[in-house]
């Protein structure tokens, strides 16, 4: 588990609470909020705590989030483009996870047309690893899709993430800089994670957040009804699809 001063945990907590609600506020509205709040902090603060958390504005801007350097950006293949069945579109991404004393970072990865979460990872650190297992761990159980879609962020521009995709024979579709709104519906599982699990809840360890994601995860995919599905669960239409 990640640690970090009591004042700089309990700003990061605030941080995720007003970005999840407001995504599209970059560094400057959410100075501005935390000032609000009675909190004297300033930019540059905010920005290196956001920075730690692995967020960003949703708003497009010129240099938003720079991926290595060394790495290949792949282009977006999502736009205009029907999605029709399951294993038509992969998508995964990376949110920020509260803990008390400390933090940790969750990676998903979702089938797009039913919403269905086909694997999962808790990590201390924002390296590739976690993302590479959760990977495997996806096409392990349910094959290949035909698109893999993510934003251009490290972890999934990293030679071992997208060696594991051309290996499996996936087309590698990456959101453009500054667009989070290009993976939509991981932005909205995030949303549901976080207000429906997370908040409410505190964890002693990380052994017991990822104990209660587990449950977590499969009361999302086999009893929680989508308005987006018709009031289906992801596992109906996953696997009816499928059939």
């Amino acid at each position: 588990m990640q640690v970090e001063t009591k004042e700089n945990l309990m700003l990061m907590q605030l941080l995720d609470e007003e970005y999840t609600r407001h995504p599209f506020y970059g560094s400057r509205k959410l100075c501005v909020w935390l000032r609000k709040q009675g909190h004297r902090v300033n930019r540059k603060r905010v920005q290196r705590l956001m920075r730690k958390m692995g967020i960003q504005s949703i708003a497009p801007k010129p240099y938003s989030s720079h991926p290595h350097p060394e790495h290949k950006i792949y282009p977006y293949l999502l736009r205009n483009l029907k999605i029709i069945c399951p294993d038509q579109v992969w998508s995964s991404d990376i949110t920020y996870i509260p803990l008390p004393g400390g933090y940790v970072y969750l990676t998903a990865i979702m089938d797009w047309y039913s919403r269905y979460i086909l694997s999962w990872e808790v990590s201390v650190t924002m390296e590739s690893e976690f993302c590479i297992s959760a990977l495997g761990s996806a096409l392990r159980r349910y094959g290949s899709p035909e698109i893999f879609n993510t934003d251009q962020g490290s972890q999934f521009t990293s030679t071992e993430f997208t060696d594991t995709l051309k290996d499996a024979q996936v087309q590698i579709s990456m959101d453009g800089r500054g667009r989070a709104m290009d993976n939509i519906f991981i932005e909205r599982l995030w949303r549901s994670v976080k207000y429906e699990e997370i908040y409410p809840k505190e964890y002693p360890s990380v052994q017991a957040l990822r104990e209660s994601l587990e449950v977590y995860f499969d009361f999302y995919n086999t009893e929680r009804p989508h308005a987006g599905l018709k009031q289906k669960t992801p596992v109906e239409v996953y696997q009816r699809c499928m059939q």
